[in-house]
């Protein structure tokens, strides 16, 4: 048996959940989950990677099992959980690190890497969008309405990514054979979205969404001129970010490696047989 440590730390006033594995004199890989999900995602990758590599994975705040204080008294941004996430690595001890990085852990990521650039050894990107190729019109068309005007009408179009209903189509869209994916993820995820003021915070996190897109840029220049090993592995049935935003990475890493794989936006749950041994071979090569 693999074994998976469930721990908490308290970071800047607040108490944060992480799950972490594998020996602590090996090299890091942290973890950053999506929307809106938790390091629940990674439950079944750990195990596939603890014996190389020492993984960290939090829940960020507002999510999964980390506290989730209220709109008014923590100010929702991703410039905020960057900022948690940054501290928590500091308390840890850890200096470097490669990043494995899922739709909103991956600006989250890129926030990171611009701050501390020598930190960051490769980076893994499933589904963790960095170029406007990738933002597919059916789902952004609702969020760039609400960046535009925060009326009822927009946020009423924000607010369908918070119901059951759409939390379920977050995972099952693009996936081949639904059955392989287990209920309790959805049904997990719309039971912490659905606490108290928490959808407050999350509207927050949408309407903050757009400065991700302003340092798309930043991010750029920085793949250009580290040129960072790369590994974009991507469900090429993701209705959110799609196909040409995995494949845009080779724009600025020529030696970026990219696989589109049959499954949808929570890759993992659905085709990680495929993706785990490519999550290897890359570490293998760089860490």
């Amino acid at each position: 048996m693999v074994r998976i440590h469930h721990r908490y730390a308290v970071v800047n006033g607040y108490q944060i959940f992480y799950r972490e594995a594998g020996p602590r004199d090996r090299p890091t890989v942290l973890l950053l989950h999506g929307f809106p999900s938790s390091s629940l995602m990674f439950r079944h990758l750990l195990p596939r990677l603890a014996d190389r590599w020492h993984l960290v994975a939090p829940d960020h705040v507002g999510f999964g099992l980390s506290d989730a204080p209220t709109a008014d008294t923590f100010t929702y941004s991703f410039d905020s959980l960057t900022d948690i996430t940054a501290t928590l690595l500091r308390q840890l001890g850890i200096e470097r690190y490669c990043l494995f990085v899922h739709d909103h852990g991956a600006p989250i990521g890129w926030r990171l890497a611009l701050r501390t650039p020598a930190a960051v050894t490769a980076i893994i990107t499933q589904n963790g969008n960095a170029y406007d190729e990738g933002l597919l019109p059916e789902f952004f068309t609702a969020v760039r309405d609400y960046w535009r005007e925060q009326i009822p009408r927009t946020e009423a179009g924000v607010r369908e990514a918070l119901t059951l209903e759409l939390t379920r189509w977050r995972y099952l869209a693009g996936v081949t054979d639904e059955t392989l994916v287990d209920p309790t993820t959805w049904t997990h995820d719309h039971d912490l979205l659905s606490r108290p003021d928490n959808d407050r915070a999350q509207l927050a996190l949408f309407r903050d969404y757009a400065t991700n897109l302003a340092l798309y840029p930043q991010v750029q220049r920085y793949f250009r001129e580290r040129q960072v090993p790369l590994l974009a592995i991507w469900g090429r049935g993701d209705p959110i970010f799609g196909p040409a935003g995995a494949l845009a990475f080779t724009t600025d890493l020529p030696n970026a490696e990219v696989h589109l794989i049959d499954g949808g936006h929570f890759l993992l749950e659905s085709a990680l047989d495929e993706v785990a041994p490519l999550v290897r071979a890359f570490l293998d090569r760089h860490l």
